[in-house]
């Protein structure tokens, strides 16, 4: 799933020491832009945190998602996990791309080629 919107909010690192050796996460608030605007807390795990250090308060971004649910002691759990996430608006900008050439005048168009009532083309 994709998630296009911009950023608002990076929240700090967060480490840790688990059964399989240290961890990091960082969650970061992307507001959607829809009619109706979402905001939405998305968290990036490991070395996808280092994707986030390039990117600014106000960028827009796609961010490839994946959205997992789990229960623990009967409530309900859900992470949005980042596992993409790209800068929008970094190709080269509408006034940098070359402008078409002019189209031709009338008086630029060669003179006209006199019919003698023989058509040439064999159907």
């Amino acid at each position: 799933m994709e998630i296009t919107g911009k950023l608002l909010e990076k929240l700090p690192q967060q480490k840790g020491e688990g059964r399989k050796g240290p961890w990091v996460k960082q969650q970061f608030i992307v507001e959607t832009q829809e009619q109706f605007p979402k905001t939405i807390c998305i968290m990036l795990w490991g070395d996808k945190t280092q994707d986030l250090e390039s990117k600014n308060i106000g960028d827009t971004l796609k961010v490839s998602v994946n959205i997992e649910s789990r229960e623990f002691n009967g409530k309900w759990y859900t992470d949005v996990k980042a596992w993409r996430m790209e800068k929008l608006g970094d190709t080269p900008q509408a006034a940098e791309t070359p402008e078409p050439p002019p189209m031709p005048s009338m008086d630029d168009l060669p003179p006209e080629i006199p019919n003698d009532g023989e058509d040439d083309l064999p159907f």
